[in-house]
Protein backbone atom coordinates (compact mmCIF):
# COMPACT_ATOMS: atom_id res chain seq x y z
CA UNK A 1 0.00 0.00 0.00
CA UNK A 2 2.64 2.54 1.09
CA UNK A 3 6.30 2.60 2.06
CA UNK A 4 6.96 1.70 5.65
CA UNK A 5 8.49 4.49 7.73
CA UNK A 6 10.86 2.03 9.38
CA UNK A 7 12.25 -0.64 7.09
CA UNK A 8 14.98 -3.20 7.55
CA UNK A 9 18.14 -2.39 5.59
CA UNK A 10 18.34 -3.77 2.07
CA UNK A 11 20.72 -6.66 1.71
CA UNK A 12 20.89 -6.80 -2.10
CA UNK A 13 23.97 -4.59 -2.47
CA UNK A 14 25.99 -2.47 -0.09
CA UNK A 15 26.68 1.15 -0.91
CA UNK A 16 30.38 1.94 -1.04
CA UNK A 17 31.98 5.32 -0.30
CA UNK A 18 31.69 6.50 -3.91
CA UNK A 19 27.99 5.58 -4.10
CA UNK A 20 27.46 7.60 -0.93
CA UNK A 21 29.34 10.59 -2.36
CA UNK A 22 27.24 10.42 -5.52
CA UNK A 23 24.07 10.39 -3.42
CA UNK A 24 25.22 13.41 -1.40
CA UNK A 25 26.04 15.37 -4.58
CA UNK A 26 22.72 14.46 -6.24
CA UNK A 27 20.74 15.38 -3.12
CA UNK A 28 22.30 18.84 -3.22
CA UNK A 29 21.86 19.40 -6.97
CA UNK A 30 20.34 16.76 -9.23
CA UNK A 31 20.67 19.07 -12.24
CA UNK A 32 24.45 18.63 -12.43
CA UNK A 33 25.82 16.85 -15.48
CA UNK A 34 27.28 13.37 -15.08
CA UNK A 35 30.73 14.84 -15.80
CA UNK A 36 30.32 17.38 -12.96
CA UNK A 37 29.13 14.68 -10.56
CA UNK A 38 32.03 12.48 -11.59
CA UNK A 39 34.52 15.31 -10.98
CA UNK A 40 33.14 15.81 -7.48
CA UNK A 41 33.37 12.13 -6.56
CA UNK A 42 36.58 11.25 -8.42
CA UNK A 43 35.17 9.25 -11.33
CA UNK A 44 35.09 9.70 -15.10
CA UNK A 45 31.68 10.11 -16.74
CA UNK A 46 31.02 6.51 -17.82
CA UNK A 47 31.60 4.78 -14.47
CA UNK A 48 29.75 7.60 -12.72
CA UNK A 49 26.75 7.23 -15.07
CA UNK A 50 26.74 3.44 -14.56
CA UNK A 51 26.67 3.89 -10.79
CA UNK A 52 23.82 6.41 -11.02
CA UNK A 53 21.87 4.03 -13.27
CA UNK A 54 22.46 1.17 -10.80
CA UNK A 55 21.35 3.34 -7.86
CA UNK A 56 18.17 4.14 -9.79
CA UNK A 57 17.60 0.49 -10.80
CA UNK A 58 18.12 -0.62 -7.18
CA UNK A 59 15.52 1.90 -6.00
CA UNK A 60 18.03 3.89 -3.93
CA UNK A 61 17.36 6.94 -6.10
CA UNK A 62 13.58 7.10 -6.34
CA UNK A 63 13.24 10.14 -8.63
CA UNK A 64 14.74 13.52 -9.40
CA UNK A 65 12.55 16.56 -8.80
CA UNK A 66 12.56 20.35 -8.57
CA UNK A 67 11.87 21.73 -5.10
CA UNK A 68 9.29 24.52 -5.17
CA UNK A 69 8.89 27.29 -2.57
CA UNK A 70 5.35 26.75 -1.25
CA UNK A 71 4.95 30.41 -0.26
CA UNK A 72 5.85 31.67 -3.73
CA UNK A 73 3.06 29.60 -5.26
CA UNK A 74 0.47 30.72 -2.73
CA UNK A 75 0.50 27.78 -0.32
CA UNK A 76 1.52 29.70 2.78
CA UNK A 77 -0.13 27.60 5.47
CA UNK A 78 1.35 24.33 6.76
CA UNK A 79 -0.81 22.20 9.00
CA UNK A 80 0.09 19.10 10.97
CA UNK A 81 -3.05 17.00 11.32
CA UNK A 82 -3.31 14.24 13.92
CA UNK A 83 -5.98 11.64 13.29
CA UNK A 84 -7.39 9.07 15.69
CA UNK A 85 -9.65 6.22 14.62
CA UNK A 86 -11.90 3.85 16.51
CA UNK A 87 -11.71 1.35 13.64
CA UNK A 88 -8.38 -0.36 13.00
CA UNK A 89 -9.53 -2.92 10.44
CA UNK A 90 -7.71 -3.53 7.18
CA UNK A 91 -10.77 -2.44 5.21
CA UNK A 92 -10.99 0.89 7.07
CA UNK A 93 -7.26 1.56 6.65
CA UNK A 94 -7.40 0.75 2.94
CA UNK A 95 -10.30 3.17 2.40
CA UNK A 96 -8.67 5.89 4.55
CA UNK A 97 -5.27 5.51 2.88
CA UNK A 98 -6.79 5.69 -0.59
CA UNK A 99 -8.85 8.78 0.31
CA UNK A 100 -5.96 10.65 1.95
CA UNK A 101 -3.47 9.66 -0.74
CA UNK A 102 -5.78 11.19 -3.36
CA UNK A 103 -5.81 14.58 -1.58
CA UNK A 104 -3.19 16.82 -3.23
CA UNK A 105 -2.92 19.03 -0.13
CA UNK A 106 -1.38 16.13 1.82
CA UNK A 107 2.39 16.23 1.45
CA UNK A 108 3.18 13.47 3.93
CA UNK A 109 1.05 10.76 5.52
CA UNK A 110 2.24 8.47 8.33
CA UNK A 111 0.78 5.69 10.46
CA UNK A 112 2.02 6.40 13.96
CA UNK A 113 2.79 4.67 17.23
CA UNK A 114 1.75 6.50 20.36
CA UNK A 115 -1.24 8.66 21.23
CA UNK A 116 -2.39 9.31 17.65
CA UNK A 117 -2.98 6.85 14.85
CA UNK A 118 -2.04 8.94 11.77
CA UNK A 119 -0.17 12.17 11.09
CA UNK A 120 -0.55 14.28 7.97
CA UNK A 121 1.44 17.28 6.78
CA UNK A 122 -0.88 19.46 4.75
CA UNK A 123 -0.24 22.65 2.76
CA UNK A 124 -3.00 25.08 1.78
CA UNK A 125 -3.36 28.67 0.64
CA UNK A 126 -5.45 29.98 3.53
CA UNK A 127 -7.89 29.09 6.31
CA UNK A 128 -10.79 28.78 3.86
CA UNK A 129 -8.82 26.24 1.81
CA UNK A 130 -8.01 24.32 5.00
CA UNK A 131 -11.69 24.25 5.92
CA UNK A 132 -12.52 22.74 2.52
CA UNK A 133 -9.73 20.15 3.04
CA UNK A 134 -10.92 19.39 6.61
CA UNK A 135 -14.49 18.76 5.48
CA UNK A 136 -13.24 16.47 2.72
CA UNK A 137 -11.07 14.58 5.25
CA UNK A 138 -13.79 14.03 7.84
CA UNK A 139 -16.28 12.89 5.21
CA UNK A 140 -13.93 10.24 3.78
CA UNK A 141 -14.29 7.68 6.60
CA UNK A 142 -15.49 7.65 10.22
CA UNK A 143 -12.85 9.26 12.49
CA UNK A 144 -12.64 9.42 16.29
CA UNK A 145 -10.68 12.68 16.53
CA UNK A 146 -8.89 15.14 14.24
CA UNK A 147 -6.50 17.74 15.69
CA UNK A 148 -4.99 20.46 13.53
CA UNK A 149 -1.78 22.27 14.46
CA UNK A 150 -0.87 25.28 12.34
CA UNK A 151 2.82 26.05 11.81
CA UNK A 152 3.69 29.65 12.62
CA UNK A 153 7.25 29.53 11.28
CA UNK A 154 9.37 26.99 9.40
CA UNK A 155 12.68 26.86 11.24
CA UNK A 156 14.32 23.96 9.42
CA UNK A 157 13.31 22.01 6.35
CA UNK A 158 15.78 19.91 4.40
CA UNK A 159 15.50 17.23 1.75
CA UNK A 160 19.07 15.93 2.01
CA UNK A 161 19.25 12.69 3.97
CA UNK A 162 22.26 12.27 6.28
CA UNK A 163 23.91 9.36 4.48
CA UNK A 164 25.98 7.38 6.98
CA UNK A 165 29.62 6.71 6.16
CA UNK A 166 30.76 3.24 5.16
CA UNK A 167 31.40 1.14 8.25
CA UNK A 168 34.54 -1.00 7.97
CA UNK A 169 33.76 -4.70 8.29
Amino acid sequence: MTDLAVQPPETSRRLDAIDRKILMVLQEDASLSVAEIGDRVGLSSTPCWKRIQRLEADGVIIKRVALVDQNKIGLGISVFVSVESSDHSDAWLKKFAEAVSAMPEVMEFYRMAGDVDYMLRVVVADMQAYDVFYKKLISAVPLKNVTSRFAMEKIKSVTTLPIPAVVAA
